[in-house]
């Protein structure tokens, strides 16, 4: 299966598995006033969102390059990353409001059996959503998938914090309720600063990384007609990066043979490292 199909289908189970939660945990946490229930039915109203621009951003980066994008469409992915760790900010500010508020006022909610079930089935629901998408991050490197499997990872965290405090509740205590509300609210706020900033670095241009760089000098080091290497740079391009430097050969080989040297190196790097998508080399003599 494709990069861009993984990535498809990790969007559409987390849209049609979030609705149903959505939807759930709405109805009881409306009925039992249950703030720490309300927070997660918001949260999960973020992960619809956020599966759905999964699914907007693969299906644009996917596109190949154009005569307008002459390297493709590959940053869409971190542009829509970005849109939804601002969502998943303001979600948990508003949730992080509303909790205070109930700490604050000593609010009270009604108990069900059903706020300890609905809790098991998020629990259950998301650790299969996160071990999906976890296992497609690895293998395609795919921020977008990233960005969901770190939040069905998450969820799964708060929830079970959740079903501690309706267990709680059980017994009478419920200041927990909005202490929960809090805990889920600065927890998606961390995590979606963490994917804002990732997205920015890219989207910035930022280099790649300093194991990257280093793979590739290694492949240049096999070559013992290469004397000098420098002027290293690398963008990137999508999910990769486009690296150019120039290297240093013996002046008295004929061009072709120096180029030959170049474009047999390019082709090497591309293949052995999976983070490079396009290798410029310049030659100079010495």
């Amino acid at each position: 299966m494709s990069r861009f199909e993984s990535t498809k289908i990790s969007s559409i189970l987390g849209i049609v598995a979030n609705i149903f939660l959505l939807i759930i945990k709405s109805i009881i946490g409306f009925f039992t006033k249950s703030q720490s229930m309300i927070a997660d039915a918001f949260n999960s109203a973020g992960d619809i969102f956020s599966s759905l621009m999964t699914y907007i951003g693969n299906k644009i980066s996917n596109k190949p390059s154009d005569d307008d994008h002459n390297l493709g469409h590959g940053k869409a992915e971190y542009i829509y990353s970005m849109l939804i760790s601002i969502s998943m900010i303001l979600m948990s500010l508003l949730i992080l409001k509303d909790s205070v508020l109930t700490i604050i006022n000593k609010e009270k909610y009604s108990f069900s059996m059903w706020l300890i079930i609905i809790c098991i089935i998020t629990i259950i629901t998301k650790i299969l959503l996160f071990i999906y998408t976890n296992k497609v991050y690895k293998k395609y490197n795919n921020l977008l998938v990233k960005a969901n499997s770190k939040d069905h990872l998450n969820d799964a965290i708060i929830t079970s914090i959740n079903l501690i405090s309706c267990i709680l509740a059980r017994y009478g205590i419920y200041y927990l309720d909005g202490v929960v509300g809090v805990i889920i609210a600065l927890w998606i706020m961390y995590t979606s600063i963490k994917i804002f900033i990732e997205s920015y670095n890219v989207l910035m241009d930022k280099a790649a990384s300093i194991e990257t760089k280093n793979k590739v000098l290694e492949i240049v080091k096999k070559y013992d007609e290469i004397k000098r290497v420098n002027h290293f740079n690398s963008t990137p391009v999508g999910y990769k990066y486009q690296i150019s430097f120039t290297i240093f050969v013996d002046g008295n080989l004929s061009t072709y043979e120096s180029h030959e040297i170049a474009n047999k190196l390019e082709k090497e790097i591309i293949k052995n490292i999976d983070e490079i998508y396009l290798v410029v080399i310049h030659v100079n003599p010495i």
